[in-house]
C-alpha cells in the first residue's frame, strides 16, 4: 500500500473554512469525541484544539495517514495512520477544487526530512531542487498528493518538519479568484511551472495555513 495523506489537524477555526464555500461536517476523534471537519478534492482537514505547537505562521499540528504500518511521528510531526481514506461527504463544497496540488512542509534540514519520509512513510525523493536565495526544495509523491519539502536558511539545521501550506488546483483560476472577491484573493501571478499561474488566498481570511491556487497542469 502506498502511503497517502488523509487529513490535517488545524488548531484553528473552520468558520473560515465555511466562508470560503466548504462545508463544514463533523469526524470522530480516537477518543469518541467528535470535532468539525472539512473535505476537499479527497484532502481533509481536522479542527482540533488550540495547541501550543501550532507556528505562528501555519495552525498545522500534525497529520493522519492512510499506511499499512503504525507510525506516530514524522520528523517532529505529529502522526496519526488509519487503514482507509475518508469517505466522500454526500454535501458539496460551494468552492470548486479540482484535486490538491501540493502540501509544503518546512524543514531545518531537507537531508534529514526527505531522509525520514522515505524510510517511515515509503515514499522515495523525486528530485532536489535548488531555489535560491538558500533555500532547497525536495519531491515526494503520497498517492495524488505532492509533499514539497523546503529547507529553508531562516530555520536552525535541527529544526523539526512542520506542516505550512496547501496548494489547490482549481478549473479556471480567474473565474474562481473573481468569485472569492479581492478581499480574500490575491490577483493571479505567473507559478513556478511553465504554463500555470497561481493567486495566494490572503491571510486576513483566517484559513490557518497559506493556501494558494493554481490552475491545472498544462499538457506538453
Amino acid at each position: 500500500m502506498m502511503t497517502t495523506i488523509a487529513d490535517l489537524w488545524l488548531s484553528s477555526s473552520s468558520e473560515a473554512w465555511r466562508n470560503l464555500g466548504c462545508h463544514v461536517g463533523t469526524v470522530q476523534q480516537g477518543d469518541g469525541s467528535s470535532v468539525p471537519f472539512v473535505w476537499i478534492a479527497g484532502l481533509g482537514l481536522r479542527f482540533v484544539e488550540a495547541s501550543s505547537e501550532a507556528s505562528v505562521e501555519s495552525s498545522v499540528v500534525g497529520w493522519t495517514l492512510v499506511a499499512d504500518a503504525p507510525l506516530t511521528s514524522m520528523d517532529g510531526v505529529p502522526t496519526h495512520v488509519i487503514d482507509a481514506p475518508h469517505p466522500k461527504p454526500e454535501s458539496e463544497n460551494t468552492l470548486e477544487v479540482l484535486s490538491i496540488d501540493h502540501i509544503v512542509i518546512t524543514t531545518g534540514s531537507l537531508d534529514r526530512t526527505c531522509g525520514a519520509i522515505a524510510e517511515s512513510m515509503h515514499l522515495p525523493l523525486k528530485r532536489i531542487r535548488e531555489a535560491g536565495h538558500g533555500m532547497r526544495q525536495g519531491f515526494h509523491r503520497a498517492g495524488p498528493i505532492i509533499l514539497e519539502i523546503l529547507e529553508r536558511p531562516d530555520l536552525a539545521p535541527e529544526t523539526s518538519a512542520a506542516i505550512w501550506g496547501l496548494v489547490f488546483v482549481v478549473a479556471d483560476l480567474d473565474a474562481t479568484v473573481s468569485w472569492l472577491g479581492p478581499d480574500a484573493v490575491s490577483e493571479p501571478r505567473s507559478a513556478v511551472q511553465p504554463g500555470r499561474r497561481i493567486a495566494s488566498v490572503k491571510k486576513e481570511v483566517g484559513l490557518g495555513l497559506p493556501v494558494a491556487l493554481m490552475s491545472p497542469h498544462v499538457r506538453q
